[in-house]
């Protein structure tokens, strides 16, 4: 008995399947819609994106088959032995102790050294000099990663001067503008890249995804179904490609709420073909087009990117050989695009930690908050690495070895 043969039980225990032309109907566990399953002799079928993918019996035929098998009598084609075990992976607790511990402290001294190279913005003509740059960057990523309001995280703020990382404190006042400022975007964005860096040695397979993060702003909306005004929390929506080892992210952009995903990947291959050297790209259906399988070919890679049910190879080409190749060798297929879903990992890891809501409500300061939370993330990746591979992450290349020469971007510390 499988995970999917549990789920199914539990299933046809809880939830109304009932059959309706030809079909049976499953209600989807997320309350997502319903779907119609079809059970023929000739091959079961079911519109999910799990069976569409394997071509194997999902949840939810096993519920259908359960269902019709209890109202018309019979055997059950499920039978329960024991309940099966999830796939468990090794925890080094040494090393994750040792991160967890020193985190915050670590964080500091690796995002100040980050901060350093970042050049000084113009001051006014009038009016009062700005802070240094590399202290205000650092002052608004402490201040994400701490996830309090400006007022609150002065203490903090006031420590990391005490600690040397920055020169100067900034009001909090100023804090919250320098949000707002579309100047800092790029900032953001570039040392959010270099953050990357240390872990190009042990990173080559890279997987796209979007999420969105809640605003405080809310929108209103027609409701078609129901014909009926509602309303609800706006969003910005992140853009991502991640490293599918250690979860880094090496290349982001935060578009509107509606933005597509798909014309978004090639924009994020180039960022991340850059600095890495990319061999495989798992992505799910929804970058499934022409545009990005030449891209990622483009780049000397192998996509392994989910088909549309409705896909055919007669566009030719590369979209033809990877179709071909998804459909004739599907296990092996299956064995490198299951690492995409580390990128819902790195989803995870960044909501849980810095929240799934960004505090501004202006949209530069929007995605400001959102580059920041990404670069929080990045840095804590880098901790983990250093207590767990042995990287001593250097960000810049100016940095001289005892012998005088260059030092190379990823030296493989001993681990201590």
């Amino acid at each position: 008995m499988d995970l999917r043969e549990l789920k199914a039980l539990e299933l046809a225990a809880r939830y109304k399947i009932a059959f309706d032309r030809g079909a049976w109907v499953v209600p989807s566990q997320s309350g997502n819609g319903t779907y119609r399953v079809i059970l023929d002799a000739a091959g079961d079928s079911c519109p999910c994106d799990d069976f569409q993918l394997h071509l194997k019996a999902c949840k939810h035929i096993h519920a259908a088959r359960l269902v019709r098998e209890r109202d018309h009598g019979g055997k059950s084609p499920v039978v329960v032995d024991e309940v099966p075990k999830r796939k468990a992976y090794k925890q080094v607790w040494s090393a994750y102790n040792r991160a967890q511990t020193t985190e915050k402290h670590r964080l500091q001294v690796l995002l100040a050294d980050l901060c350093r190279g970042v050049p000084q913005l113009p001051s006014p003509e009038r009016g009062q000099q700005r802070i240094p740059t590399p202290d205000m960057i650092f002052a608004m990523v402490f201040k994400v990663y701490t996830c309090l309001p400006s007022r609150r995280f002065a203490c903090d703020l006031e420590d990391a001067h005490t600690k040397g990382h920055i020169s100067q404190v900034a009001h909090y006042n100023s804090l919250q503008r320098h949000f707002e400022m579309k100047e800092m975007t790029p900032i953001l964005k570039d040392l959010l890249v270099k953050s990357a860096l240390p872990l190009r040695a042990v990173e080559d397979t890279f997987a796209p995804d979007s999420s969105g993060f809640s605003v405080s702003r809310f929108v209103r909306w027609f409701d078609e179904k129901y014909g009926v005004q509602r309303s609800g929390k706006d969003w910005v929506k992140v853009h991502i490609m991640t490293g599918t080892r250690t979860n880094i992210i090496t290349a982001a952009e935060v578009h509107g709420r509606d933005a597509n995903d798909s014309p978004i990947m090639p924009s994020l291959l180039k960022t991340t073909a850059e600095n890495f050297d990319v061999k495989k790209v798992p992505a799910d259906k929804g970058y499934s087009s022409v545009e990005n399988i030449e891209a990622v070919h483009a780049i000397g890679a192998t996509p392994f990117v989910a088909f549309k049910s409705s896909a055919t190879g007669a566009s030719g080409g590369r979209w033809e050989k990877a179709f071909l190749f998804y459909m004739l060798h599907r296990e092996e297929f299956l064995a490198s695009y299951h690492q995409r879903s580390n990128v819902e990992s790195t989803f995870s890891m960044v909501k849980a930690k810095f929240g799934d809501h960004v505090r501004a409500k202006n949209d530069v300061a929007m995605a400001n908050e959102v580059y920041c939370k990404l670069l929080c993330h990045n840095i804590c990746c880098l901790i983990q690495s250093q207590c767990e591979l042995g990287i001593e992450p250097i960000f810049w290349q100016d940095e001289r070895t005892e012998a005088g020469g260059p030092r190379d971007i990823l030296p493989l510390a001993r681990p201590s």
